[in-house]
């Protein structure tokens, strides 16, 4: 009888529980206009490769040569145009570059990000900020070292000054929302007990934003790294960068040219492995 009365209860909780069925989303107009977009794309793709003018490259032999470069690239690496103690001197100045041009623009940022920060200026004033930073990110960085290029020189004073200025922009965006992710009471609070406004940055605001700000700081560090890179050669800035130049334009070698994406590549894996252990620590400490 009580197992009858617990089948009745069990089929009755079934009939009255909801049935989890897949939703199926209509295909609405946004949808639909993205959907042909796409599709529109990938033929005109297809046609444009139909259609290019390869001025009688044979493609599949350009394929094969293209494997072959590389081949030898990374696979058979050496330097012959400069010594082993050169490149790893030269690894440093791009190091050098984009430690200056993080360092200036994280100073530079943490004071314009206090005023760019919604909850700690005035709304005009962080608009007006944003906007220009906006404004300075949507010009690629090599622009803008050609630019001040234009007053100083190609050369590394020209690659600092346009680096830092794109990474101010950077670190304005980032370090601001950090920023604003305080507790408006917690900044109440200390008002209220008389803190000025310094007394509020330096007791509440940095110490909360602390992590984040060096966990941005830290990416805008590999950012300036690879840009150094490649300002070494459009800018004439030196480093590393250069030397691949020579190798691809004037040396035409591509075997030194795999040594050296080897020295950035190990570079770059270091620097992420340091700035994982560094934010791991700060976590941890948190």
């Amino acid at each position: 009888m009580e197992v009858n009365e617990q089948i009745s209860a069990q089929r009755q909780l079934l009939k009255t529980r909801p049935h989890n069925r897949m939703k199926v989303k209509p295909l609405t107009k946004s949808a639909f206009v993205t959907r042909i977009t796409l599709f529109s794309l990938a033929v005109l793709t297809i046609y444009a490769f139909f259609t290019f003018d390869y001025k009688d490259i044979d493609f599949v032999d350009a394929v094969l040569l293209t494997i072959a470069n590389l081949k030898a690239m990374f696979f058979e690496p050496h330097l012959k145009h400069f010594t082993f103690s050169h490149a790893f001197y030269q690894v440093f100045v791009t190091l050098g570059l984009a430690f200056l041009t993080t360092l200036f623009g994280a100073v530079i940022a943490v004071f314009l990000g206090l005023f760019a920060a919604e909850n700690l200026s005035s709304k005009w004033i962080s608009t007006m900020i944003k906007g220009f930073v906006a404004f300075i990110r949507a010009v690629p960085t090599v622009l803008w070292v050609l630019i001040f290029a234009v007053a100083a020189g190609l050369g590394s004073v020209a690659a600092v000054i346009g680096m830092t200025f794109h990474s101010v922009s950077y670190l304005i965006k980032a370090y601001s929302e950090s920023f604003e992710e305080l507790d408006k009471g917690v900044i109440e609070a200390l008002q209220a007990s008389g803190a000025s406004f310094w007394q509020i940055v330096f007791q509440a605001v940095i110490p909360s934003s602390i992590t984040y700000m060096i966990s941005w700081t830290f990416l805008r560090f590999e950012i300036n790294f690879a840009v150094a890179v490649a300002m070494g050669a459009a800018a004439g800035a030196g480093g590393i960068g250069f030397d691949m130049f020579m190798a691809s334009g004037f040396y035409l070698d591509i075997r030194e040219i795999g040594a050296i994406t080897y020295f950035i590549l190990a570079v770059a894996i270091l620097l992420e492995v340091f700035a994982t252990k560094v934010k791991r620590k700060l976590k941890v400490n948190a």
